[in-house]
């Protein structure tokens, strides 16, 4: 769990405090970031009263109904609504989660929601995810194969073959996981993080693709890789139940194998 408690001290100040409307009687409270790098101002916290009894059963849907009735300048990023897409990743009640697959009634008390953990902030709830992107496409996400295609067919698995990317093909690239992981924190311009590194392992053990060697090689490095120290918030955040830990021990265990 990755908490946003603001100190005595904080830059943050006291943010403003939207009410629901008159008659409102199932009220829930929402604290959500505020921050515009352009206006030069901290950051603040706002407080936003909804009236859950017209709004959806998500996290989401209480974002949109703020920006669309109690304040337009709202920022975040959605999109699917059907936790498919990853553009609604923010950190929910000390959790980065999907806003659209997190429910209201989930959570006790005030909503608290911040942007991803450790990401440059764009503005409110939307991180730069550029450096995410960047190392996302370092890894060659795609099939590399040297021999010809079948003339008249498709490179064809087994079942077997298939199944081994299970687990893997899955994931969003929401960048909860990586955003979780303290090591990623730390060293985000070297470490490829759990969810490329996930990406990487579904490329290596795909029995279609043809540069498994140059592959580990690209991932032979102090950071790239090892910087993993199998602290497993990556496997606990992940809102589509996916094991990015378990995908970075196979590559290692991939790597002392080539050594032998």
């Amino acid at each position: 769990m990755v908490e946003f408690n603001l100190p005595a001290n904080s830059k943050y100040k006291p943010g403003k405090t939207h009410k629901a409307p008159d008659g409102a009687t199932n009220i829930r409270r929402f604290k959500v970031y505020r921050y515009d790098p352009d206006s030069g101002e901290n950051p603040r916290v706002d407080t936003y009263e909804v009236d859950l009894d017209t709004a959806g059963p998500m996290i989401l849907d209480a974002l949109i109904k703020i920006k669309n009735e109690l304040d337009p300048t709202l920022t975040f990023r959605r999109s699917c609504r059907e936790g498919v897409c990853g553009s609604c990743a923010m950190n929910i009640d000390g959790t980065n989660t999907l806003a659209c697959t997190k429910a209201t009634e989930d959570v006790s008390g005030d909503v608290k929601i911040y942007p991803l953990p450790h990401l440059d902030v764009v503005k409110d709830l939307i991180g730069d995810m550029s450096n995410f992107y960047a190392q996302y496409a370092s890894i060659k996400p795609w099939l590399e194969a040297q021999s010809p295609a079948p003339p008249d067919g498709e490179r064809l698995q087994s079942y077997e073959e298939r199944k081994l990317i299970d687990g893997l093909y899955e994931c969003i690239l929401c960048a909860c996981c990586s955003t979780s992981c303290p090591s990623y924190w730390w060293n985000s311009d070297r470490y490829l993080g759990p969810a490329t590194l996930l990406q990487a392992y579904r490329w290596l053990i795909d029995s279609r693709d043809e540069s498994q060697g140059e592959r580990l090689d690209s991932l032979e490095d102090p950071f790239r890789l090892y910087r993993c120290h199998t602290i497993m918030n990556c496997t606990k955040t992940c809102p589509k139940s996916l094991n990015p830990a378990k995908a970075i021990a196979e590559i290692k265990k991939m790597m002392v194998a080539r050594r032998m």
